[in-house]
């Protein structure tokens, strides 16, 4: 029997009832989308490298309800969470993972690289922290053509060790470029904890040498994140240059499909899972304030798998590249014979 909405008599909700099951929509998106991805791998379906986003869910959703149109998105390798927000197709998403022609590289770029011009999202960056200057790049050209778009520069706690990272700050801020360098620290460089990895483990005070502001967010609340992410965005789009978000969040999977994780304990990661979970968080917020039933909830997973399994279908269904697609002219002799 379905049960009925009641009158919340708490304080009132920390945002309407519209955004709050759409934060919640997405990130379960996101949650589903990964979890078939792990099946399909473990089937074979999927190759080569593959890095879930689940945990880390927050960040993205939080982020993508204060960008506008024309504003750009980039990413390093744990990429699929930051193209399901921005709104790319879930079947085309899939349709890539698993080497596909229908995929958004058409099955040449698999998990790690993926684009989509539409939707102003640059990738998906196989080597870490190459995405850092490109971001930077793709803020100059808003900034050469005058408008008041920003770019969101996303990168790991591993990755902000990286040389080429100090490099785009100092020019980031030489030139007030607006970009809004967005560290998803999720407290593991591959397997190695931040403690152990770095003496300055507050990686958002590193632009203070150069001027460039920064905040430690809890990347574990959607809203949290999304009030940052208006913060920094007002800062950037005014012209006032780059900001720092470190969003302090965290991986439930190991770096990738073929890491045990075994660097940390199974009680760590399911005290995080049992208090501090970005979904469950947003889910007890419109509980408690009677926005929508457990039964409305529900409904909303069983809609989100519905369109996982059909985008899981759609890739099996997808034919793999043709020879001319895999192939390539680029070393053939004058004859036109290949090398």
């Amino acid at each position: 029997m379905a049960t009925t909405r009641k009158s919340s008599k708490s304080a009132k909700p920390p945002a309407s009832r519209e955004e709050l099951l759409h934060y919640y929509r997405e990130m379960l998106l996101i949650r589903r989308f990964e979890e078939k991805a792990g099946q399909l791998y473990g089937m074979g379906l999927i190759g080569g490298f593959c890095h879930l986003y689940i945990g880390q869910e927050a960040v993205v959703v939080g982020l993508e309800a204060v960008a506008r149109e024309g504003d750009k998105r980039i990413t390093s390798y744990r990429d699929h969470g930051h193209m399901l927000a921005c709104g790319m197709d879930p079947r085309r998403v899939m349709a890539e993972l698993t080497g596909r022609i229908d995929g958004y590289s058409k099955g040449k770029g698999g998990s790690m690289h993926m684009f989509s011009v539409e939707k102003h999202f640059y990738g998906g960056h196989g080597i870490v922290g190459a995405q850092v200057p490109i971001g930077a790049g793709l803020a100059f050209a808003d900034k050469y053509r005058g408008n008041d778009n920003v770019t969101f520069t996303y990168f790991g706690d591993g990755a902000a060790n990286q040389g080429q990272v100090a490099e785009t700050y100092n020019m980031a801020e030489l030139w007030d470029l607006p970009v809004i360098f967005v560290i998803e620290n999720n407290r593991y460089a591959m397997g190695t904890r931040v403690d152990r990895a770095t003496k300055s483990p507050d990686f958002y005070e590193r632009g203070a040498a150069y001027g460039i502001p920064g905040e430690m967010v809890d990347g574990m609340d959607v809203l949290a994140v999304k009030a940052a992410g208006e913060k920094a965005a007002a800062h950037a789009r005014s012209g006032k240059g780059p900001y720092i978000l470190e969003m302090m969040t965290y991986r439930y999977r190991g770096h990738s499909m073929s890491d045990p994780a075994k660097y940390r304990t199974r009680e760590e990661v399911q005290k995080i899972r049992e208090e501090h979970d970005p979904i469950d968080g947003v889910r007890k917020i419109i509980l408690a304030h009677g926005l929508a039933t457990e039964d409305e909830l529900k409904e909303i997973d069983r809609e989100v798998k519905q369109i996982i399994n059909e985008a899981a279908e759609f890739a099996r269904q997808s034919p793999e590249p043709p020879e001319e697609e895999l192939w390539t002219d680029v070393y053939a002799d004058d004859s036109g014979a290949r090398a």
